[in-house]
């Protein structure tokens, strides 16, 4: 997690990132860099255009296997952050560590567990970094919409927003939607949290809003994990000092949520481990 989040927040000298704000070079570094990562361990990434200018959003599935039906498209699950970010006003330097590049390494990381344990899925399961949400959830929209008129069978949708600021003061946390989010979901990933990740104290916050909102407006279950029960604190919050070598960033918290997301993909999903 730490050479990743340090590669898109241009934190690493070999990496080309000033900026991921969805308009920028830097971001379509970042999708492309994306892309390849995921594809790395094993999955199948496309790129999805949805706006002029705007960098895409990076689409990466793991087919269901065997083919669930090969006439139907198969029932899914979606995990998802945005790569793209926000600096301090008049800046540049918009590096997003914590928002969202925590939500897009804890993404990484659960590709990488699906790779390394050979995991398959007896329905599809996608990964996905989304841009323009920072201009008004514009990708995850235009994705979700999509779904809504193919008539897609989401079984459930998790946005990862904002993972990484654990004030020393408090116990890591995780936490979920007071308002904007389906509560079954919620339910769900209260009940793994305290079978998989017990270290967390689970509550939830009135942060808002992030791309989960485009599913739960189509009417598909989604929800969101953040890194407190509470509103927001991180002194970096649209700031360009948002970068993962600093007081309070916790790469700990970051991978106790991630255990969180992949053992809720993992139970709705079905899995088989590979020998």
């Amino acid at each position: 997690m730490g050479f990743d989040i340090r590669w898109l927040t241009g934190e690493l000298k070999d990496s080309p990132i000033v900026s991921r704000h969805s308009f920028s070079d830097g971001a379509i570094a970042a999708a492309k860099w994306l892309k390849g990562r995921f594809q790395e361990y094993g999955a199948t990434c496309t790129f999805m255009d949805f706006l002029e200018g705007f960098s895409p959003n990076v689409i990466c599935r793991y087919a269901a296997e065997p083919s669930f039906n090969k006439t139907l498209p198969a029932p899914r699950v979606i995990l998802s952050a945005h790569y793209d970010s926000r600096g301090t006003f008049g800046s540049t330097r918009a590096p997003g560590g914590d928002d969202d590049g925590s939500g897009v390494i804890h993404l990484l990381a659960i590709s990488r567990a699906i790779y390394r344990k050979k995991v398959t899925f007896p329905i599809d399961v996608e990964l996905v970094a989304f841009a323009g949400e920072e201009q008004g959830l514009l990708g995850s929209y235009a994705y979700a919409k999509q779904l809504y008129e193919e008539g897609a069978d989401i079984m459930l949708q998790i946005q990862a927003d904002m993972l990484a600021y654990h004030d020393s003061d408090e116990p890591m946390q995780l936490g979920l939607p007071q308002s904007i989010g389906s509560p079954v979901a919620g339910e769900l990933l209260t009940n793994i949290s305290a079978i998989y990740a017990p270290e967390l104290t689970v509550g939830t916050t009135t942060a808002c809003c992030s791309d989960h909102q485009s599913f739960w407006a189509h009417g598909f279950t989604a929800t969101q994990v953040f890194e407190r029960a509470g509103g927001i604190i991180d002194p970096n919050y649209h700031n360009s000092g948002d970068l993962s070598n600093r007081t309070n960033y916790d790469i700990e918290q970051v991978h106790a949520i991630a255990k969180v997301t992949l053992a809720s993909l993992l139970h709705v999903a079905g899995f088989t481990i590979g020998a």
